[in-house]
């Protein structure tokens, strides 16, 4: 992850004036937490993260398991809201690293095991529970051969079950690797945005002894017996003899009742030439580029395909029959009108008051709104500000985003509430309803999943003390800025239509086939845009993998925003070419079906892709999770449909003449 060089070209004043306050940077890094170094002997300390699974999805805390505590005991980390609702749960451990010193040390002997902690055990470890443990703001990496591949994983399991074996062993030797990089004070000054907060290293800190920086955290994971009554008589941090990973069972550390278990880990620090900006590279080494160019191709294709058809629209079509229409007299035009078939026939009903008026506006004041979080979001992460070294910082993000944008989604829905009926009377109930729409929903969906997690006494069930948080920034946020945003819609003048609506309405033709087929088999061309990023997102959620590919994601987003309204604005066309004037809810629903697939698909990727995925508990967690991003992507999809499909018409027919 290279450095970006301050070209050094003529400033606008205040970023002269920040230039002169950092007289001495030559460079800035913006991903990452604040750097540490540290001295030959300095104690560090490692932290342990919540106990996850790819099997349940059901985190727990590390400290639910017979582990060793620390000898001032066990103190958990300040966390994040990010970090509260994706159930970390991170804790003080007794692992202790003196910088550059290799050790081979014990940390305790367990009392005998109880039926209780047994089954806990065996459970967990054939549940395939990882332990996640955190040194200097890195987590703990190890590699496994799968297939004859390579592949990095996060954490190290609690146990393992052999094949044919009806025995659990369980992990109690880790075998660290700290990679280390010598720093000198090289003058470069470094911005962090990480969990110890914004942080720069001034010149004053260039000043200070040379020390080393740690780049690397890797274990490896044994399983070994010892004699109990010999390691008993060992304190915590007393030196043992260093071991090899054993291969045989007998040599193994089962779990089973009446046993005692001994901890033990060996350290070794090794020099790497790894600087600190690029200690996460290993770790987001993005794979599969070639698959999302194609993603990113196959999405241009498809928008091509439809600018085409969009070009031959506006500019032969539309163009060729207003032309046309224009230069007839009243009376021709009269006469042409009964002659006439398609959009120019609905100019008297085009802009009728659709059905349920207050729904669609509330819905897309939600769309604008989870639009709005979804792609300021995506910018500030592709541009480095929401690096994965601080956890919970996009969920956290994300969260206060949408809360913000309650005022452009107040005001957006109360200006088209305007526009449709004419005056603004009733907004008050519109913002509310605006503001506890989607939020209202997603509020239902997460109480249900957390009721399952609290039954299963998972760390992943929101505590009762931020249940109340997230209703206080919801009411006390959302709702009055929604408000906000709806009185400044009141203010705003409502959009004109450029024609006159008849007093009686036109009857709609019947057709062959329901318009609701062609709106269903729309949503494909958005989804065929998607939906192979989708499947990168899926895995990172649910398969515990790093996803930072967030340029790519960034572009797919682009594309898919083109398409959406690409699509619904052929759709809308073809309905009022066959007198269809209903074509509201038809323009929303057309980009919004995507939705649909995307739920479809996720439930392809639990059957096919999830088959690890153990137990009804795990399942509806899925499922819910799954459900409330389909409703966010119909909301925003169709809304995006629906805002370029309304220009669209009202361009469209701003230029017929009426009389």
């Amino acid at each position: 992850m290279a450095l970006f060089p301050i070209s050094r070209q003529k400033f606008s004043l205040p970023l002269a004036y920040l230039f002169f306050l950092l007289q001495a940077c030559t460079a800035f890094y913006l991903p990452g937490s604040y750097m540490h170094t540290y001295s030959t002997g300095d104690k560090i300390y490692a932290k342990v993260n919540s106990l996850t699974s790819i099997e349940t999805e059901l985190p727990f805390s590390y400290y639910s398991l017979p582990y060793c505590e620390p000898i001032g005991g066990i103190k958990k980390s300040a966390e994040n809201l990010g970090e509260l609702l994706m159930g970390d749960q991170i804790y003080n451990s007794p692992y202790r690293f003196r910088m550059n010193t290799n050790e081979s040390l014990i940390l305790c002997t367990t009392r005998l095991l109880n039926e209780y902690e047994v089954k806990l055990l065996k459970q967990r470890a054939r549940d395939l529970y990882q332990v996640n443990m955190i040194l200097d703001n890195l987590p703990a990496m190890r590699y496994a051969v799968q297939n004859g591949v390579k592949i990095l994983w996060t954490g190290y399991p609690v146990g393992y079950t052999p094949p044919n074996s009806n025995d659990d062993y369980i992990i109690n030797h880790l075998k660290f690797k700290v990679l280390i990089h010598e720093y000198e004070g090289a003058g470069v000054q470094i911005i962090g945005t990480g969990e110890e907060g914004l942080g720069v290293i001034t010149e004053a800190d260039n000043k200070k002894t040379p020390g080393y920086e740690i780049v690397g955290f890797e274990v490896v994971p044994c399983s070994v017996k010892r004699d109990p009554e010999k390691m008993e008589k060992l304190h915590m941090y007393d030196t043992i003899e260093p071991v090899n990973c054993p291969h045989e069972l007998e040599n193994s550390q089962v779990i089973r009742e009446k046993e005692r278990v001994t901890f033990t880990y060996e350290v070794e620090f090794v020099k790497s030439d790894i600087r600190w900006p690029s200690r996460w590279d290993v770790y987001l080494k993005m794979e599969g580029a070639r698959v999302h160019w194609f993603s990113i191709l196959n999405s241009l294709m498809v928008i091509f395909f439809l600018a085409g058809i969009v070009f031959v629209i506006f500019l032969r079509t539309v163009r060729r029959d207003l032309t046309r229409y224009e230069e007839l007299d009243k009376e021709a035009q009269a006469q042409l009108n009964e002659e006439l078939s398609g959009w120019k026939l609905v100019v008297g009903d085009v802009f009728r008051e659709p059905s349920h008026p207050k729904l669609l506006c509330v819905m897309v004041g939600d769309g604008v709104q989870i639009t709005g979080m979804g792609v300021t979001t995506i910018v500030f992460a592709a541009l480095g500000f929401m690096s994965p070294a601080s956890r919970g910082m996009l969920l956290t993000g994300m969260l206060m985003l949408y809360l913000f944008l309650g005022i452009a989604a107040g005001y957006v829905g109360i200006r088209l509430w305007a526009t449709i009926k004419g005056s603004s009377e009733g907004w008050r109930s519109i913002s509310w309803s605006i503001a506890c729409f989607f939020s209202g929903i997603a509020f239902a969906i997460l109480t249900i999943l957390n009721f399952i997690l609290w039954g299963s006494k998972s760390t992943g069930a929101i505590p009762i003390s931020l249940y109340f948080k997230l209703l206080a920034l919801w009411f006390c946020i959302s709702v009055p800025l929604s408000l906000l945003g709806g009185f400044l819609g009141t203010r705003a003048t409502p959009i004109q239509y450029p024609v006159r609506t008849n007093q009686i309405p036109r009857e709609i033709p019947a057709r062959k086939y329901p318009s609701w087929l062609l709106v269903l088999g729309a949503g494909t061309l958005p989804f065929g845009t998607l939906f192979i990023e989708l499947f990168f997102i899926l895995s990172s959620i649910w398969l515990g993998r790093f996803y930072y590919v967030f340029g790519f994601l960034f572009i797919v987003l682009l594309l898919l925003v083109i398409v959406c309204a690409e699509v619904s604005v052929v759709l809308t066309y073809m309905h009022l070419c066959v007198e269809d004037w209903a074509w509201w809810w038809k323009a929303f629903f057309a980009s919004g079906s995507v939705s649909l697939y995307v739920f479809l698909y996720s439930i392809n990727y639990l059957v096919f892709d999830l088959q690890s995925l153990s137990g009804p508990v795990s399942a509806m967690l899925y499922l819910g999770y799954s459900l409330l991003m389909s409703i966010a992507v119909m909301l925003s999809t169709g809304t995006i449909g629906f805002l370029t499909s309304f220009y669209f018409v009202h361009y469209l027919f701003s230029s017929v003449k009426i009389d």
